[in-house]
């Protein structure tokens, strides 16, 4: 896989068949069919070091969709933010992209003021498409990983365990969480500041522990736990 620019539209007119209305953000902009879809305000951790640390969130279609479309919201323009895509030609929804879209962000500022971002995907009905079959000793990229994530709404007050792993077959290769905010406007710093989160590895498992304070009272807010898998069929 590699990394690709943000905000950028996938889709070509071929693969548009309807209309969507314009909004504030432009993950539908060019699709002609689209569902709109909004992920929370993740949190983006800070710190000086070599390199930055990362956060990575998953949003998702529904069910019989891939993503055509992407944007973001940004409460500082010192996030570097991307993507996850997959090598391929043409650079097009179901080649690059598939029904999920893993979001990756790292502050490169030096003042952070409790960074966040909110991800949005445009999502259009999924197409089929052949492949070519190998000839040669040598193989196309593809997606030898997946990713097996889970979502846990916060409680205040507490402490909380979230534990994610890979289906039968697959094995650990990578771990990550965030924590997100189902909020209109972005979160302030007290809000980002009442939750703290740690990540460990146990038993093929990753093992996110989060503290919530009484500042999440009346928020929705959620931990992501995210397991990166190989292996599987």
């Amino acid at each position: 896989m590699r990394r690709a620019g943000v905000v950028i539209a996938l889709a070509l007119s071929a693969l548009a068949v309807g209309v969507a209305p314009a909004g504030a953000t432009n993950e539908c902009r060019g699709l002609q069919v689209c569902v709109p879809v909004a992920g929370p305000w993740v949190v983006v951790p800070t710190g000086g070091g070599v390199p930055r640390p990362q956060v990575q969130y998953q949003l998702s279609c529904p069910k019989g969709y891939i993503a055509g479309g992407l944007d973001a919201e940004l409460t500082d323009r010192a996030i570097d933010l991307g993507f996850l895509g997959v090598i391929g030609a043409p650079v097009n929804p179901g080649v690059t992209t598939s029904r999920d879209v893993v979001f990756l962000a790292s502050y490169v500022g030096v003042s952070p003021h409790a960074p966040t971002f909110r991800p949005h995907i445009g999502c259009m009905p999924a197409t089929g498409g052949g492949g070519r079959i190998p000839t040669a000793a040598v193989v196309p990229p593809g997606k030898p990983t997946v990713r097996r994530v889970r979502n846990v709404v916060l409680r205040s007050g507490g402490v909380q365990r979230v534990a994610q792993g890979c289906a039968a077959g697959e094995r650990l290769v990578g771990a990550a969480h965030a924590i997100g905010f189902y909020t209109d406007q972005p979160p302030s710093s007290a809000l980002v500041a009442s939750v703290t989160a740690s990540q460990a590895v146990r038993g093929g498992r990753v093992v996110v522990t989060v503290r919530s304070g009484t500042g999440v009272i009346g928020v929705r807010a959620i931990v992501q736990a995210e397991a990166v898998c190989a292996g599987g069929k």
